[in-house]
């Protein structure tokens, strides 16, 4: 064995023992996987003598770590503006934090925030713009905010006469849908669409999907370019290159996410002012669960719940399974040992159902169904779904 090959052994023993989950989900990738970011060879041309706005936060990076503004800068194309999403352009905002417009201080290049009451682009704010280009990375989940703002871009686009073209990146909950379908009256910045919470679709299908199913306001319809990732199965787990929010530092939160998420809108916390949000849950109100922990002030959570509180739950860090489904032991345990009066365990302002898409998920909880009878209630209309979500899909599995 030469001196190469035993180095080469060595790391990769040293990745399979140390390795995060990123890097254990990234020596996957195929050796020719590329995002829609690195594959400059098909939207540069579409970019070159126009004036671009970017939507675009910390994710929107080339495989070699440089950020997409950059290299566009780098490759002489005139970007007009850069517009931030929830979090905002460096993704350091907390989850609802207002996000201010302002000046990137690398690139001198206006921001504007599409987050709090300026979710959707202006006509002012579009007037000298040729072509809106779209990159974040999203999670694949209805209530992560990144679908909305791409929804309100097409809308903004289609209504301004601008062309919109999306680089594709992975979706970590791809290959497979699950959760409530949404109800067109729970219809809110963090569920515009009728589709389940596991939707199974990249976003660059699902902005065609969007557009296919005629879901932009008053039926408009965008131009749009989707530029593919290349061999890319929906099936396979990607890792992260930069953590999509605050809240979500890993691949274990953010397979975690889906689950968990629907805590945000009770009296429990999913972590936050912790080292491990999503990766944990707890109230004051559940003594009898085994895990405890104290919120407090941190990077992404300013004020988390909680805050300074002793809270008892579980610890999810070392939770072995990779879920492929939405897993409901943790919302039915924490409520079924919830200790103040029951309906104290849902926030008054029914956050929850909006998360839901629907309000019958709070009322089967009550009820005391189990996660059996629960999951069989959503068949008939994810099986409405699947055939609607087949007609956008580009990737095999």
């Amino acid at each position: 064995m030469t001196l190469n090959v035993k180095i080469k052994y060595l790391l990769l023993l040293c990745l399979i023992y140390f390795g995060t989950a990123t890097v254990q989900a990234q020596t996957t990738a195929g050796a020719d996987f590329r995002t829609g970011a690195d594959r400059p060879e098909i939207y540069l041309p579409l970019l070159q003598g126009k004036s671009v706005s970017v939507v675009t936060n910390q994710t929107g990076l080339l495989a070699d770590g440089t950020h997409l503004v950059d290299f566009l800068l780098k490759n002489k194309i005139h970007i007009k503006s850069i517009f931030a999403p929830e979090h905002g352009f460096r993704g350091n905002a907390d989850a609802g934090e207002h996000v201010k417009n302002g000046t990137d201080a690398r690139t001198g290049l206006p921001i504007v925030s599409l987050y709090g009451n300026n979710q959707k682009p202006s006509a002012a704010q579009l007037a000298g713009t040729d072509v809106i280009l779209f990159d974040i990375q999203d999670v694949g989940v209805r209530f992560y905010t990144y679908i909305s703002t791409l929804t309100l871009v097409m809308e903004a686009a289609a209504e301004n006469g601008k062309e919109v073209v999306v680089l594709d990146r992975p979706n970590p909950h791809d290959g497979y849908i699950d959760g409530p379908v949404l109800d067109a009256r729970f219809t809110s910045f963090v569920g515009m669409h009728r589709v389940p919470v596991v939707y199974g679709l990249t976003i660059g299908e699902y902005g065609k999907m969007v557009n296919g199913e005629k879901w932009l306001k008053n039926g408009v319809h965008a131009r749009y370019t989707l530029v593919p990732m290349k061999d890319y199965h929906k099936k396979q787990r990607y890792g992260m290159q930069e953590r999509p929010s605050p809240n979500l530092p890993n691949d274990k939160s953010i397979n975690l996410y889906p689950s968990l998420c629907f805590f945000e809108g009770t009296n429990v916390s999913v972590g936050r002012g912790t080292n491990a949000p999503f990766q944990m849950y707890g109230s004051p109100s559940t003594p009898k669960l085994p895990f405890a922990f104290t919120p407090k002030p941190n990077y992404g959570a300013k004020n988390p719940p909680f805050n300074g509180q002793l809270c008892y739950g579980e610890d999810l860090r070392e939770y072995p399974e990779d879920l492929r489904r939405l897993d409901l032991q943790w919302l039915l345990r924490a409520y079924q040992n919830y200790n103040n009066p029951k309906e104290g365990f849902f926030l008054k302002n029914l956050f929850f159902d909006k998360l839901a898409g629907t309000d019958v998920l709070r009322k089967q909880i009550i009820a005391g169904k189990t996660e059996a009878e629960i999951r069989k209630s959503w068949q008939s209309d994810l099986a409405q779904f699947e055939k609607v979500r087949e007609r956008y899909r580009i990737y095999p599995d």
